[in-house]
């Protein structure tokens, strides 16, 4: 079992940058895919970000490339999610998901730990 706990969530205006953190606790990161996710008010959950277990192999979203980079530090069972120009519509509940696998999913369905999420508010 893992438990995941998302941290650093928190308003900000349009251009400015947020560091998300996911830390497990229960179980180390070792062969564990990882992934962020969000969720907008009234929308579905949709991928953001992923990462591979080693060596770490990312994913993205088209609308967060060149934005956001995902990370992951193994030796403190962390995952980091950095924001850059952040923008209005990136407004979401951001979640942590993990999965007993080498390589990421970009569905929601296929992960099997879930964290219990962190606002991000972005002001125009």
């Amino acid at each position: 079992q893992v438990q995941l706990v998302e941290s650093g969530g928190g308003l900000v205006q349009a251009g400015g940058s947020l560091r998300l953190s996911c830390a497990a606790a229960g179980r180390t990161f070792s062969n564990l895919a990882l992934a962020w996710f969000r969720q907008a008010p009234g929308k579905e959950r949709e991928f953001v970000a992923a990462i591979t277990w080693n060596p770490a192999t990312t994913g993205y979203a088209d609308s967060v490339k060149g934005r956001f980079t995902i990370s992951r530090d193994n030796a403190k069972n962390t995952l980091y999610l950095q924001m850059n120009s952040l923008k209005p519509e990136d407004t979401a509940v951001y979640y942590c998901a993990a999965v007993r696998t080498y390589y990421y999913r970009r569905r929601s369905s296929e992960y099997e730990y879930w964290g219990q999420g962190t606002q991000v508010t972005v002001s125009a």
